[in-house]
């Protein structure tokens, strides 16, 4: 029987919002296993302090990229000289709300943020897997693309967006180039800190009982950690993965309803 091949060694990857959570924690595991890392998001504080650390965890050598997924211009120019295999496409969701109450201007910004930065960092990788005959592309989203989350009617509709753009893409992309969506459900990160304030302050639930809400819903009984996620997208990255195409893949606890 042949072993599973995680090795990532001559691989690039791009890494979106990498500064903290299943970012900074998929960025650390492809390192380890042997990918160059270029680490892209706005605090440059933190991706410089992450140099050391995934240098150590394997990728030999790692690189800082400071762009902002809202500048088009100024993120294609970003990374106008990054030639990765694999990209992996990680932001943090929308502001809390109704969708009824959420302004054009609200929608708009999520979906420059989303899917026109990954559209453009898509086409800017793009050349480097085609001449490698090999590629990888990851969409962090959320378990929303199947069951709606409530309170969160921006985000549930550009994720939506999302997978909608990734599936197209999953169909024209060439062979040996991927596509697949993760989708998180209740993870440790501080997107969910800040998810369960907002909550909180909407319901006048203490946070301990916003927390303990979200865990009974969970058959694991817990959260998610964010190398958990990491996990799965290092296995879709990898040669491992090469037949998982065009796929949301949740990695919950078990929390969705859905088949």
């Amino acid at each position: 029987m042949t072993a599973v091949n995680l090795d990532l060694s001559g691989r690039t990857a791009l890494v979106c919002g990498a500064s903290a959570g299943i970012g900074r924690a998929t960025a650390l595991s492809l390192a380890a296993h042997g990918a160059h890392v270029v680490v892209l998001a706005r605090r440059r504080e933190r991706l410089e302090a992450m140099l050391p650390e995934l240098e150590q965890a394997g990728a030999g050598s790692a690189r800082a990229v400071v762009a902002d997924l809202d500048d088009r211009e100024g993120l294609a120019a970003a990374v106008a000289d990054v030639q990765a295999q694999i990209l992996i496409n990680n932001t943090g969701g929308p502001p809390a709300g109704r969708l009824a109450d959420a302004s054009a201007e609200a929608l708009l910004s999520a979906f420059t943020r989303h899917v026109v930065g990954a559209q453009t960092l898509v086409q800017a990788m793009l050349p480097a897997m085609e001449s490698a005959g090999y590629g990888r592309i990851i969409n962090v989203l959320s378990t929303s693309v199947r069951e709606p989350i409530p309170n969160l009617g921006v985000s549930n509709t550009i994720r939506g967006a999302m997978a909608s753009w990734s599936k197209s893409l999953s169909k024209e992309l060439g062979s040996g180039i991927t596509i697949n969506n993760i989708l998180p459900g209740f993870t440790d990160t501080e997107r969910l800190v800040n998810l369960k304030a907002a909550v909180a302050g909407r319901t006048g639930q203490t946070e301990d009982q916003v927390m303990a809400g979200w865990i009974g819903r969970v058959p694991e009984g817990r959260l998610g950690r964010p190398e958990e996620l990491a996990g799965a997208i290092t296995f879709l990255v990898s040669e491992a993965g090469a037949y998982i195409r065009g796929q949301s893949i949740a990695v919950d606890g078990g929390r969705l309803n859905a088949i």
